[in-house]
């Protein structure tokens, strides 16, 4: 346990950045969940536009540093390749 001042301040200095990383951590995979489910339902319109609302979350946090950016960048082609082949298989 930290005993000095210093490392008590630190420690809840680190208690507070956690809790909030993992609020957007979460509010991430919420808007991933809503892409997966509009491509899910097979409605293109609906899928594109929370598409455009789940990437610049995305890139928000991957330069905060929650998610590395290759993450992030992974994240948006998968999704974007998905809702592509949904208009090519209509």
């Amino acid at each position: 346990m930290a005993n000095s001042p210093q490392a008590k301040k630190r420690a809840r200095q680190a208690e507070k950045r956690r809790t909030h990383n993992a609020s957007l951590r979460s509010m991430v995979r919420t808007y991933l969940k809503k892409v997966i489910t509009a491509i899910e339902s097979g409605d293109q319109e609906a899928a594109k536009a929370a598409y455009a609302a789940a990437v610049p979350v995305l890139d928000r946090t991957a330069d905060k540093g929650i998610f590395h950016k290759n993450k992030a960048s992974r994240h948006k082609s998968r999704l974007n390749a998905r809702i592509k082949a949904m208009g090519e298989a209509a």
